[in-house]
């Protein structure tokens, strides 16, 4: 097996993956079907691994996944060379794609953003995502950083802690006085609560360490899938729920919420992942996260 991986093989590759078909990918190359079929078959004999699923849309394989990461940074280094020569192209902003929690991006992310000067010409893709789940963007090549709860670092890329965000466990004052009056350990589990979505796992866990794994969440469940409308929802009396400090700080000024299980917050770690890549451009994105993630988070 050779150990060399042509380029127009690679991108060929990210092309399928991102188009979605090999029919599609061969439009936006400006070849034939036959042409990226022989690419990709001949990509596959090289490494010797299948590195597509054939399915609609294309999946990459675990093997895919690391070509495909290589593509987009290969493509990343260009455009960064590009720019410096002052060639073609330069004049173009440069793309920054990545994938950051909701809570974050609510709170405190994009404050980062602002601090790049205008002159970096940076436009920003941000996916949101689920910080036990951005990491996986990173391992398929999406994304170019990502803010993670993990602080193993994917294949390719480096890792550094940007600090804790505190969550308090928060209701309406009358929703608990209605649904939380006695031992929490007795009716929590039996309260209605706010959660994010299905894969949202922190009120469960807030549950299970109350009452030493005996219980979860109640099973009257609000699923409200943005930062903001959760805050909302457990303000406006519909469940209790695990807040971000920051945002719950004005309405227990307001008198909308209540801690109603003091010292009992919860600091989930956050971690700044990135492609190990000599870039400028996520070089400076990097420095303006970790600054404002300083000022920001707990430590």
């Amino acid at each position: 097996m050779t150990t060399d991986l042509p380029l127009d093989q690679v991108r060929t590759l990210l092309s399928v993956v991102d188009e979605g078909t090999f029919d599609a990918a061969a439009a936006a190359l400006h070849v034939t079907p036959s042409a990226v079929s022989q690419r990709v078959k001949a990509l596959e004999q090289r490494t010797g691994r299948v590195l597509l699923l054939r399915t609609k849309p294309v999946r990459p394989t675990e093997s895919g996944e690391v070509l495909v990461r290589l593509a987009r940074q290969v493509a990343r280094l260009e455009r960064d060379a590009y720019a410096e020569l002052g060639l073609s192209g330069a004049g173009e902003p440069t793309r920054v794609s990545v994938a950051v929690n909701a809570d974050s991006l609510a709170t405190w992310f994009l404050g980062a953003l602002t601090r790049l000067p205008p002159r970096a010409r940076l436009c920003f893709e941000l996916r949101r995502e689920d910080e036990a789940h951005t990491a996986a963007l990173l391992r398929e090549g999406t994304v170019m950083a990502a803010v993670t709860s993990s602080p193993d670092p994917v294949p390719g890329c480096s890792v550094r802690h940007l600090g804790r965000m505190r969550y308090l466990p928060v209701a309406h004052p009358r929703f608990a006085a209605e649904h939380l009056a006695g031992p929490l350990r007795e009716v929590l589990p039996e309260a209605p609560v706010v959660v994010f979505d299905r894969r949202d796992d922190f009120q469960d866990g807030f549950v299970r360490r109350l009452t030493r794994g005996r219980a979860q969440a109640g099973v009257r469940r609000h699923y409200v899938p943005t930062s903001e409308g959760f805050a909302e929802a457990v303000a406006a009396g519909l469940g209790w729920g695990m807040v971000p400090d920051v945002q719950a700080e004005p309405l227990l000024r307001a008198g909308r919420l209540t801690v109603f299980a003091p010292d009992r917050e919860v600091d989930a770690p956050l971690y700044w992942q990135q492609w190990k890549l000599d870039s400028p451009a996520l070089a400076a994105v990097t420095e303006a996260v970790t600054r404002t993630a300083a000022e920001a988070l707990h430590r």
